[in-house]
């Protein structure tokens, strides 16, 4: 079996990519990813010790590059983890998430096409639902919920995601689709609620939360959501959508408390700023089907999966402050370079 894994050197590829190597070690592995801002080559670099895994420098909007590497790796499998992510950003600049959620997930599936893959892989997110209300705990996403996104970012993976299901129905090409709630855990990058705060407080920095911090989120371990991505491409029903979730509803404001708490900071850090246009109320996913049909349930619940998170970015401070210096741009510049 060989793997094509899209954005690998991300936060959830790059988890990915550690926990397949460990549970399938006589598969091969490339990781295809562009290097962009999210994307750090010391997360990945371990695994290039492994004879099998290699590392490919590129984008998915390449449509030269992605056929001459399919042409030359023959792949099995395809998981596309590569996405622009921060909903912020996508605000700021919608046309850079088309480009590469969007044309990027085509430019691959013609490639699955043209070169008889056995499965594409999309990961997606429950944002592309919209938001819930906080008013309303009964209610959860489903796979029949309909899609009704609220920023460029959740519009751009929607986009994505009806063209997986599209070339399913239209080329007969065996795609899955998984739709997960908030992830967090180590190698997350420094713009996300989590590893933002935790790295804020360290420094004794005001905590910006939007708004009041009400918003609701379904947080999800990212090794939870590496199991379940393994066992959809296993055994997952063509054509399908899986949603992944946690169960594991919090409060911004809480989430933000409890890690004050773990690292003994005063809440008087907190700071409260103009809530983000179009901010979604409440997340939160029903995994009944992936459950029903794959035997998945999330293992780590979200106490002591926090403490296990802060815990990591204490002990990988450098980490951390390579991001925000700046520093691992350079690396990954002369690091890419070298398997471009």
């Amino acid at each position: 079996m060989k793997m094509l894994i899209t954005g690998g050197a991300g936060f959830i590829g790059s988890n990915f990519i550690s926990y397949m190597l460990k549970k399938h070690p006589d598969y091969e592995y490339v990781c295809l990813d562009s290097l962009t801002y999210a994307g750090n080559f010391k997360n990945i670099e371990s695994a290039l010790s492994q004879p099998n895994f290699r590392f490919a420098c590129g984008s998915i909007s390449d449509r030269e590059y992605v056929n001459a590497l399919f042409e030359k790796e023959k792949f099995d499998v395809a998981v596309n983890f590569a996405a622009e992510s921060h909903v912020d950003r996508s605000i700021e600049n919608p046309g850079i998430f088309v480009e590469t959620n969007v044309m990027g997930t085509l430019c691959l599936l013609d490639a699955c096409r043209k070169y008889g893959i056995k499965r594409f892989h999309q990961i997606s997110t429950d944002e592309v639902y919209g938001d819930l209300p906080l008013d309303r705990p009964d209610l959860f996403f489903t796979e029949e919920t309909p899609i009704h996104t609220s920023s460029p970012y959740s519009s751009s993976k929607a986009g994505a995601d009806l063209l997986v299901l599209a070339y399913y129905r239209t080329y007969g090409l065996p795609v899955t689709v998984s739709r997960c709630s908030n992830n967090y855990g180590p190698y997350q990058f420094p713009e996300k609620l989590i590893p933002l705060m935790i790295a804020k407080a360290l420094k004794d920095e005001p905590l910006p939360v939007y708004g009041k911090g009400l918003n609701v989120r379904d947080w999800l371990h990212v090794d939870d959501h590496c199991r379940a991505v393994d066992l959809i491409i296993e055994k997952g029903r063509e054509g399908e959508v899986y949603n992944v979730g946690g169960h594991n509803e919090k409060q911004n404001i809480d989430v933000v408390k409890i890690i004050l708490d773990r690292l003994g900071k005063p809440y008087d850090l907190i700071s409260y700023v103009t809530d983000r246009a179009g901010h979604d109320l409440r997340y939160a996913i029903d995994p009944a089907k992936i459950s029903r049909e794959l035997g998945w349930l999330p293992q780590i619940d979200f106490e002591s999966g926090i403490a296990m998170t802060i815990d990591w970015y204490l002990e990988n401070k450098a980490w951390t402050d390579d991001i925000l210096s700046g520093n691992y741009l350079v690396y990954n510049k002369t690091e890419g370079e070298k398997y471009a």
